[in-house]
């Protein structure tokens, strides 16, 4: 290395003064910048096993061709489009086959209401016994009762859906208000601004429908199973612990719900007993008051003594750009952040360099934030990317939301490139997949892997990611060393797989020639 940075400097010494190199030199100077580049990369470190080598051959054989393809033809390369228009080009990947059967360790940052496919939400929940629907001056809502409330003209919705006009019209209507997937994102959604009121508009209309006790419970159960089937084996869920309701009147408080969270938890544990588990992000909204952000860090005081090691930490949540800054709460957070309480602070999610939401970057690492939620900003400024990594402050990296949510249109374009470039601790996540049509995790890795990542990043890569997500999780030494353990062993029969399957693949090639 040092006689590669010596001879780098002669070169660059040299052509100060315009001497040209010979082509020998400057051939193996570039082999060698080339090179050195590549092992600065995410995952560059580390050192593949036979089996590893031989599945890797298999995967970068994919990638280089859907690749190729893409840049012979932009239109065949999805991650340079809205997601909402090439989810099911992304499906029929062959790269996205194969990382869903890829083990890929946690899921850290995603929120509660937003955790499950659109599609059970349609065709399983706002199919239940006691859902109500009412359509007021265009607008539908729905909501269950066991006697409909006066607040509204509500009708049962299985008997309207009975009429079958009626029901077409309804059943449009309620597609249409629960997710982002529309025909043309582009002039749907030609903002940030447009984006996110469409984003929040949707929560608006579930929030009636999941805060519905049973509906709640079965619901986070499903996001557990949908998960765990895409190989995901832990989650870090940020919740706003929402009120639930049920048919008794029964007033469900905050500790109630982590109560909940933390039963069925186990309740899945049981059934899968290499599934890791669940910890909660408290995350109220980031447009709070200061008696409102008192309630909240006095609420998360109080659950973190009832559940020391199920609450994970506290966070804010919302769009950053309209909401207030973590330097308007900081003497507030400063308090609580002493008392063993950890925060996951969205922050820097936005383009607008040096504005107040641009800073919540500097406040989130003088907070001593654990991890950085999206950090779009973040590689605009090169003291603070320094600062985290020396803190070792991992970057949530979001691909499909920032697209989606308009902070990048092309995800070749986007901001943590160099943050897989040159190595620092990111993780992927999927923020809210159920509102723009995704299921779990493969949907990003798959972008993050295509257009985030070099055409060179390859399984040691996506092994980092695994393994990050596990190591920056809030899992202790032993938990994490454990998670590790089955981790490692879902990995060597992934890799063992997929080398398998190739192999086979050859033998019959082989055998029909």
């Amino acid at each position: 290395m040092k006689e590669f940075i010596f001879s780098f400097m002669v070169l660059l010494t040299c052509a100060t003064v315009n001497v040209a190199f010979p082509r020998a030199n400057y051939t193996i100077l570039r082999n060698e910048i080339l090179e050195y580049e590549q092992r600065l990369m995410i995952g560059a470190n580390l050192t593949l096993n036979d089996i590893e080598r031989a599945a890797n051959k298999v995967l970068m054989k994919v990638k280089k061709e859907e690749l190729n393809a893409g840049f012979k033809n932009l239109s065949r390369y999805a991650p340079a489009r809205n997601f909402l228009a090439v989810k099911e080009d992304i499906e029929r990947s062959k790269v996205f086959h194969l990382l869903r059967r890829m083990p890929k360790g946690a899921v850290l940052h995603v929120h509660d209401t937003a955790l499950v496919s659109g599609n059970y939400l349609y065709h399983n929940i706002t199919f239940r016994d006691n859902l109500y629907v009412c359509i007021d001056k265009g607008v539908i809502n729905l909501h269950f009762f066991r006697v409909p409330d006066k607040s509204c003209s509500w009708e049962l919705l299985k008997k309207v859906r009975e009429d079958p006009e009626r029901a077409e019209k309804v059943n449009k209507m309620i597609r249409q208000r629960m997710s982002m997937e529309c025909d043309d994102p582009a002039s749907a959604y030609v903002d940030v601004n447009k984006a996110w009121d469409k984003f929040v508009n949707i929560f608006s209309f579930i929030t009636p429908l999941l805060t519905y006790k049973p509906i709640y419970e079965d619901h986070f159960l499903r996001g557990l199973e949908e998960l765990y089937e895409d190989n995901v084996m832990y989650l870090e869920l940020r919740t706003t612990l929402p009120t639930l309701y049920d048919f008794d009147g029964t007033k469900y408080k905050p500790e109630d719900l982590v109560d909940i969270y933390q039963s069925l938890t186990q309740r899945f544990k049981e059934k899968h007993p290499d599934f890791i588990g669940v910890r909660v992000i408290y995350a109220p909204t980031r447009a709070a008051g200061r008696k409102e952000a008192e309630y909240y860090i006095k609420t998360m005081k109080r659950l973190k003594t009832l559940y020391p090691n199920f609450m994970a930490g506290f966070d804010l949540v919302g769009q950053e750009d309209l909401g207030r800054t973590l330097e308007y709460f900081a003497d507030l957070l400063k308090n609580i952040g002493e008392r063993n309480i950890n925060f996951f602070f969205h922050a820097g999610e936005t383009n607008w360099l040096g504005t107040s939401t641009d800073e919540n970057l500097v406040d989130a690492i003088l907070l001593n934030t654990k991890r950085i939620g999206h950090g779009y900003a973040l590689p605009s400024h090169p003291f603070l990317l320094e600062l985290a990594k020396k803190m070792d402050i991992a970057i949530e990296v979001n691909p499909i939301s920032n697209q989606v949510l308009r902070l990048v249109d092309d995800l070749r374009n986007h901001a943590a490139r160099p943050l897989f470039s040159e190595g620092y601790p990111v993780v992927v996540s999927n923020d809210d997949p159920g509102l723009w049509g995704a299921r779990a995790l493969s949907y990003d890795f798959y972008e993050a892997f295509m257009a985030l990542m070099s055409v060179h990043a390859d399984l040691r890569s996506l092994k980092q990611l695994a393994w990050n997500s596990l190591s920056y999780s809030t899992l202790n030494n032993s938990e994490t060393q454990k998670a590790l353990d089955i981790w490692e062993r879902k990995w060597h029969t992934f890799v063992k797989d997929i080398a398998y399957d190739n192999s086979q693949l050859n033998r019959q090639r082989t055998t029909t020639t």
